[in-house]
Formats: C-alpha cells, sequence, structure tokens
C-alpha cells in the first residue's frame, strides 16, 4: 500500500465523485417523478396502463448495462446518437422509473379503501382525494422502498464505466490500468462510495421514523 499513489489520486477521484453525484441526483429526480406518473396512471387504470406495464417488466427484467448499450450504441444506428452523460441519465430514469413506480403504487394500493370511501362520501372529487387521502399517506407507505430504490440506483451508477464516464469505478478502473496498482484505488472507489452510501442511508432511516412520528402524531 502505498500512499503517494492516493494521495496524487485524490484530485481524479473527486472529479468522479461529483460526477457520479450529478448523474446520481439527476437521474434519481428524474425517476423519482416518472414513478409517480406511472404509478397513479396503473393506480386509477388510465387507458393505456397496459403499455405502462408492459415498460415496467421491459425494465426492470433488463440490466442496465444492456439498456446503456441500447441506448449508445444502438440508437447512431438510426441516426439519434446521445451524449454518454445523458444516455447514463437516461438509461437510470428508464431503470429507475419502474423501480419507483412499483414502489409507489404498492404505497397508493396500502391506503385503507375505507378512508377512500369515506373522502367519496363527504364529497371530495378525485383530485381531492389524491391530493389530501392517498397521496400523503401512500407516499407514507412507500417511503421504505423509495430509499432502497434510491441507493440501488446509486450503486447502478458503476455500470457507466462501460460507456467511458469518468465516475468513480471508472476512474479506479482507469487508474489501475495506467499504474497497477489495485489495492490503493479499489480502497479509494469503496471509500469514495461509503462516504456517499452510509449517510445517506442513515439519513433515509432517519427521515422515515421521523416522518412516521409525526403522522402518528397527527
Amino acid at each position: 500500500m502505498s500512499w503517494i499513489y492516493i494521495q496524487q489520486a485524490i484530485p481524479a477521484f473527486i472529479n468522479g465523485f461529483f460526477l457520479t453525484l450529478k448523474l446520481a441526483t439527476i437521474g434519481i429526480i428524474g425517476a423519482l417523478l416518472l414513478g409517480i406518473v406511472v404509478a397513479f396512471w396503473l393506480y386509477y387504470q388510465v387507458i393505456g396502463h397496459h403499455v405502462l406495464r408492459l415498460y415496467i417488466a421491459v425494465s426492470r427484467n433488463t440490466p442496465l448495462l444492456i439498456q446503456l448499450f441500447f441506448i449508445y450504441y444502438g440508437l447512431p444506428g438510426i441516426g439519434l446518437k446521445i451524449p454518454a452523460e445523458q444516455t447514463a441519465i437516461l438509461g437510470l430514469i428508464f431503470l429507475g422509473g419502474s423501480y419507483m413506480a412499483d414502489a409507489f403504487l404498492g404505497g397508493l394500493e396500502a391506503v385503507p379503501k375505507i378512508q377512500v370511501e369515506s373522502g367519496q362520501v363527504v364529497g371530495l372529487s378525485t383530485w381531492q382525494l389524491a391530493r389530501y387521502v392517498i397521496f400523503p399517506q401512500g407516499i407514507l407507505y412507500s417511503l421504505p422502498a423509495i430509499g432502497a430504490n434510491i441507493i440501488f440506483l446509486i450503486k447502478e451508477t458503476s455500470i457507466f464505466t462501460v460507456i467511458a464516464i469518468p465516475e468513480i469505478t471508472n476512474t479506479a478502473l482507469d487508474l489501475i490500468g495506467q499504474n497497477y496498482r489495485s489495492n490503493e484505488y479499489l480502497l479509494m472507489m469503496v471509500v469514495s462510495y461509503a462516504i456517499i452510501l452510509i449517510p445517506l442511508s442513515l439519513g433515509l432511516s432517519w427521515f422515515e421514523r421521523r416522518l412516521r412520528r409525526v403522522n402518528f402524531s397527527n
């Protein structure tokens, strides 16, 4: 273990660290928004919901690696060339949207039917029921799955190395190839992911517990 190699690699890992954060943040926000839309579409059985179920099946049952290959290497064959970072974000949204949709849908379906029926009895519209009854409770029931999906999607960013994006994993592999120092760079890779994932995991758990306490106290 040579600390000199670690010290020299710090700038490259910092760049990879922040690029990973940027791509993961944009991709996860996009996945959350897509997941909410798809979940409500399926919950209310809006026309075309069978197509969305097919999307979920395809997305969840194909690896992100294949999805990235299709977007980055396949689409240029029909004249649609997408830059690497945008490909990574689209792939993360495509994959994450299906997982988030399942999480949200499970939460929405967990809302007791009697509460929905009570809202209908007092004259709430469909929009009011969704806003004041179904959505708040559905989000609460969905939180554990949403948190797990966020962690999962951040770890999936390591796949971006296949399209030569210099995120954390790509940075480590590139430096190993240049200097043949596996231990140092693998250690820095592990530490980089730990810096992101451990505080995030603890923060999500704390937020979930706090939100549940507030909900039950009301």
